[in-house]
């Protein structure tokens, strides 16, 4: 393959143009260039190894009622995109049967067994190696009911290439500066980690890939056919020997136009972002489980993030999901600035939640990355290692298979 169209310019997208050009692929990235509409922007920046199991599993489908936003958890459906997550949530629950819970749990461990590493690889392709932190994560509870729950849950679960430990009382009092009170108890979690900033991230990765001789345009895709042909909103026509969908939740429109019908979702995820904070850069990403949030200290400040509210992926923000974000931010005694910023955007989530990775079958001009959900900036250098290895016939790394969009055929 001598040239590829990468349609998408989030992380996953911006990952693998910068491998594509690197491997000697001339490469074109077509991204509208709005940084802030999807969830490279405003995640958490965790590199969750740890996730193993995938979010389709009875265990989640029992504890939705009271994790529900009018119960004052984070999952929230909105009622005027029912006609998109209605089906997909058929699909969701035929996902949690527990063999095809066990495959996708298998697959997702495969996946997830190089992803830290693939990190410091990538970050050293765009010469910066600076931006992985693999300090691990923490998990934690402020009472005793809530710490018995999780401890009793982490032990069920399982790890991957993971591990954790329950903090000491040392490590416990270094939340008393940052908390107004130190959890009751927390989890350390070993082998996962987190990035600088996400967007600084996106940032490094696409310098790199223009410095190599990779050309970005600022624009979206219009139509997309499977002869590797595609025309762009501004009217221009551009070719190449191949495509790369990778445009996360508007993967399901463009897929579409080459009729492939993809249960592809926007879940998506809100934060608060406040420049002003006293929390230590060393201090990990802590999962506040009872408070329904995570928060991470970046270059840029502190963000706090929460929600999974199913809907469109350009649909406005909930001016509720902010206040309730402040609310939890208050709760812990975090310092917070008054004017913090506020972001929507959307996870791309398939209903096995296992990404889409591979070549188009009926149409082998058609290369695919998308749905990868909670895991997107988890696995974006992976992803983009396993796609060159697609384009260049190398060797992959894994068996595709659990992650061919004709599962779902």
């Amino acid at each position: 393959m001598k040239s590829i169209l990468v349609i998408g310019g989030g992380l996953v997208g911006a990952a693998s143009a910068l491998r594509l050009q690197a491997a000697g692929v001339q490469t074109t990235l077509v991204d509208p260039g709005d940084k802030r509409r999807g969830a490279s922007f405003g995640n958490a920046g965790h590199i969750g190894t740890e996730q193993v199991e995938p979010w389709s599993m009875w265990r989640n489908v029992l504890r939705a009622p009271r994790s529900s936003f009018g119960a004052g958890g984070p999952l929230d459906f909105r009622w005027s995109d029912v006609a998109l997550w209605a089906p997909w949530s058929m699909r969701f629950l035929a996902a949690c049967d527990p063999a095809r819970f066990a495959r996708g749990r298998a697959a997702l461990t495969a996946l997830l067994a190089d992803a830290l590493p693939a990190w410091h690889r990538i970050a050293e392709l765009a010469g910066a190696p600076e931006l992985v932190i693999p300090h691990g994560h923490a998990t934690a509870w402020m009472t005793p009911e809530g710490a018995e729950r999780g401890l009793s849950a982490f032990a069920k679960a399982e790890w991957g290439a993971t591990r954790y430990r329950e903090m000491t009382s040392a490590e416990l009092e270094r939340y008393s500066g940052v908390l107004s009170r130190v959890p009751y108890a927390a989890v350390t979690v070993s082998g996962t980690g987190q990035v600088s900033d996400p967007q600084t991230c996106r940032d490094a990765m696409l310098a790199s890939f223009t410095e190599r001789g990779g050309e970005i345009i600022a624009d979206s895709v219009a139509r997309l056919e499977t002869n590797g042909c595609v025309t762009l909103a501004a009217g221009d026509v551009r070719e190449a020997d191949a495509v790369l969908v990778a445009a996360g939740p508007w993967s399901r429109g463009l897929m579409q136009q080459i009729g492939v019908n993809v249960p592809l979702i926007g879940e998506r995820g809100y934060h608060l972002h406040s420049a002003e904070t006293n929390w230590p850069r060393d201090l990990p990403t802590t999962v506040f489980e009872e408070n329904f949030i995570a928060v991470s200290r970046f270059t840029t400040g502190l963000r706090a993030t929460s929600f999974v509210e199913f809907g469109s992926p350009d649909a406005p923000g909930d001016p509720r999901k902010w206040r309730r974000l402040r609310q939890r931010v208050d709760e812990l005694g975090l310092k917070f600035s008054d004017n913090s910023e506020r972001w929507v955007g959307s996870r791309p989530s398939l209903p096995d939640f296992l990404p889409a990775l591979g070549r188009l079958e009926r149409a082998p001009k058609i290369l695919y990355a998308f749905g990868h959900a909670h895991l997107g900036l988890t696995e974006a250098p992976i992803t983009s290692e396993i796609i060159t290895a697609l384009a260049t016939d190398k060797r992959l790394p894994i068996d595709l298979t659990p992650f061919r969009i004709e599962r779902f055929s």
